[in-house]
């Protein structure tokens, strides 16, 4: 269980959400009961708070429990993060990956990452569990070792994402995962209007994975949508 961090703001604490919270009638759906069912405690409430107030997206806890559940399936020992945030995903990924496992984690806010030590280390993890990285993700995943990685988690910009999925295939060992967060853009991916530029490489990619000869894919409706693809 992780201890709550004390940086040097206040936070109040709150009593821990998950399995016992109450379904009520407008929320009887299949996504809202997965985010429900999943017990978060005081650390990660922190990590939100901080991400909430930074004007951060963090994946929800049904998506958190996906990413711990795909972590522990493939025996993870090297995770790399595209997107540290203020550390929930990070969380997770750890919380699903091997006692020995290490993320590396890369975001272009350092004071974010600060964030995501503090909530790492009143988790109990180790310090030599995380790689902390402060970069551009395309300038610093090429530095990364070819097929030396167990699952690549990528969100950061949506208007990278093809070339997310290019570094992952080489930074992927044969049987690793890439997985993407965000890509139903809220509902705007299949949507039949015009869309953003984002949301058009969303859909670039979801084609580009489904029809890869490279990949086995699934698209889980947990959160935001979760592409998921294995490597062959």
């Amino acid at each position: 269980m992780c201890g709550f961090p004390r940086p040097t703001d206040t936070v109040t604490p709150r009593h821990s959400r998950g399995q016992e919270r109450v379904i009520t009638g407008n929320r009887q759906t299949s996504w809202a009961f997965a985010d429900a069912y999943v017990a978060e405690d005081e650390a990660l409430h922190w990590a939100r708070d901080r991400a909430r107030e930074a004007g951060l997206r963090s994946v929800t806890p049904g998506t958190g429990a996906a990413l711990r559940l795909l972590a522990a399936s493939v025996d993870a020992k090297a995770v790399a993060e595209i997107g540290t945030g203020c550390g929930v995903s990070g969380i997770h990924l750890l919380n699903g990956m091997r006692p020995d496992g290490v993320l590396t984690t890369v975001d272009p806010e350092p004071e974010h990452q600060q964030f995501a030590r503090q909530a790492f280390r009143a988790c109990g993890f180790a310090s030599n569990r995380a790689r902390f990285i402060p970069g551009r993700a395309l300038d610093v995943l090429p530095r990364l070792a070819d097929a030396g990685y167990d699952l690549v988690f990528c969100d950061g910009d949506r208007l990278e994402v093809m070339d997310y999925l290019a570094e992952s295939l080489r930074l992927l060992r044969t049987g690793g995962l890439v997985v993407f967060e965000g890509a139903f853009a809220n509902g705007r991916t299949v949507d039949s209007g015009p869309q953003p530029t984002e949301v058009l490489r969303l859909r670039e990619l979801l084609r580009a994975v489904r029809e890869s000869q490279e990949l086995v894919p699934s698209l889980l409706p947990v959160g935001d949508g979760l592409l998921c693809a294995v490597k062959r």
